[in-house]
């Protein structure tokens, strides 16, 4: 009768021991116990959801893409909208006060800059493509001076109208020129500071994850830095034009 009491007590015993241990389990699952778990900082956390390959989910090329395209809509709106206030303005009959003059020269070479400047990003993009990192680094360092030539160049453009005697305020086609070429520039500095960091993230960044961060930078600075090739060929036409 003892014997049959004691293993029933012992019986007892172990049936709590396994349920205290049970609970605390389900506590530790529900508090984030020790940091192990789906989201922890255990063999299945990184401190946030992932997706299969083991990339954050808010890391999402197609938002960059999304956001450049959106940022260059913008853009081409107020452009559109002043090149059709220059064409109108240009073309009315009281337009007597219309002198163009001789665009200054600098203006041919600052076309020349930022046209070289898309090939050679261009060729940097190929580099990366295949996996070439002194050749990306190389052309990519390439377009930044060639950016930075550009913006030179066009400062001592307006110099030289201001050798020429044309201001701002001094008619309409010097006003439109200095408005349309200084918002361009203010848009190519922004180009220029994506292009630096994009040079400086190549040499910091490491691993699969950095790589594709770093595909995706140089797709979208690069979809930017074409429009604005474009875009100043296009400005430049308008002025040489309508003079």
């Amino acid at each position: 009768m003892v014997t049959t009491v004691t293993a029933n007590g012992e019986t007892q015993t172990r049936a709590e021991a396994a349920l205290d241990i049970a609970t605390s389990r389900r506590r530790g699952g529900r508090s984030g116990g020790n940091g192990k778990g789906p989201n922890g900082g255990g063999p299945g956390g990184g401190g946030g959801p992932k997706d299969g390959d083991g990339r954050r989910r808010d890391w999402s090329p197609e938002r960059y893409r999304i956001g450049v395209y959106v940022g260059l809509a913008s853009i081409l709106m107020m452009f559109t909208a002043l090149a059709s206030a220059l064409i109108v303005r240009a073309g009315l009959p009281s337009s007597f006060d219309w002198r163009g003059g001789q665009m200054p020269s600098l203006v041919y070479l600052s076309t020349a800059l930022i046209i070289a400047s898309s090939f050679t990003f261009t060729l940097a993009k190929s580099a990366l493509k295949k996996n070439a990192e002194g050749a990306y680094n190389l052309w990519l360092g390439l377009t930044l001076l060639l950016g930075l030539g550009f913006l030179a160049s066009q400062f001592l453009a307006w110099r030289q109208l201001v050798a020429q005697g044309l201001y701002l305020a001094s008619n309409p086609h010097s006003s439109f020129f200095y408005v349309l070429t200084g918002l361009h520039a203010v848009h190519i500095l922004g180009g220029l500071i994506g292009l630096g960091y994009l040079f400086v993230f190549t040499r910091r960044g490491t691993g699969t994850d950095a790589d594709a961060k770093r595909r995706t930078l140089t797709d979208v600075v690069g979809i930017y830095w074409h429009f604005m090739d474009l875009l100043w060929v296009f400005l430049f036409l308008l002025l040489f034009l309508w003079r």
